[in-house]
């Protein structure tokens, strides 16, 4: 069986039955005018990681591997919105309200759709989320299942939010997970530390983590 090299130690690959889930990596959590620059965050750290994601994704599509997409996005009638997610804090624009690239993070608008160099090919799964994990109101579990998936590498962002709570929730289900280190971000370094201690913390308590270099020579050895 074809290893990773990852911490806290090595992970088996099992080619499969592996897929890759790349959380969020939208134009308003990536791009200056979206959300995520409004809430007063350095969008440029999301930006950075868009070459290491689709080498990624496209190391994945050679392998012939199912990449999934996500997108954090509600309903135009915010019916999929709580008051507790739209409320929160006092930003300058609030989920639903029209901002520079349409409504923020309305399903079908600008912003929320996934950054042009990382954009969904045909055929490919596009998971609308209106949580932060990808497994609530969605029907990604029954995708996975559909694909015979056991093991999942994760790429995105934010790491210490919906990608991680879509790892959490992946490992309470029983899935193997693996994170990309370098293609996921925070827009506050020690955020993303943090959740990479705990994540491979206690033996791999939720997953592992890996470069990307080192997850695509183990799928190649695959």
């Amino acid at each position: 069986m074809a290893e990773i090299d990852a911490q806290p130690f090595a992970f088996a690959f099992k080619p499969d039955t592996m897929a890759l889930v790349v959380i969020d990596m939208q134009r308003d959590f990536a791009e200056p005018g979206g959300f995520g620059a409004s809430l007063g965050n350095d969008v440029s750290r999301i930006a950075a990681i868009v070459p290491t994601v689709k080498k990624l994704i496209e190391g994945f599509r050679a392998a012939g591997l199912p990449v999934i997409h996500t997108m954090e996005c509600h309903r135009a009638d915010l019916s999929d919105l709580p008051p507790a997610k739209r409320n929160r804090g006092n930003p300058s624009i609030r989920i639903g309200d029209v901002g520079p690239m349409g409504r923020v993070l309305i399903s079908g608008e600008p912003g929320t759709a996934i950054l042009d160099e990382l954009a969904p090919l045909p055929g490919e799964i596009v998971i609308e989320k209106p949580g932060k994990g990808a497994f609530y109101a969605t029907s990604f579990g029954d995708e996975l299942k559909r694909l015979g998936a056991q093991q999942l590498v994760f790429a995105g962002v934010t790491t210490e939010v919906c990608v991680q709570t879509t790892m959490r929730e992946a490992n309470d289900r029983g899935y193997e997970c693996l994170l990309a280190e370098d293609a996921t971000e925070s827009y506050f370094p020690e955020f993303k530390a943090a959740a990479l201690a705990m994540i491979r913390a206690q033996g791999a308590i939720v997953g592992w983590t890996a470069t990307t270099d080192q997850v695509l020579q183990g799928v190649a050895n695959g």
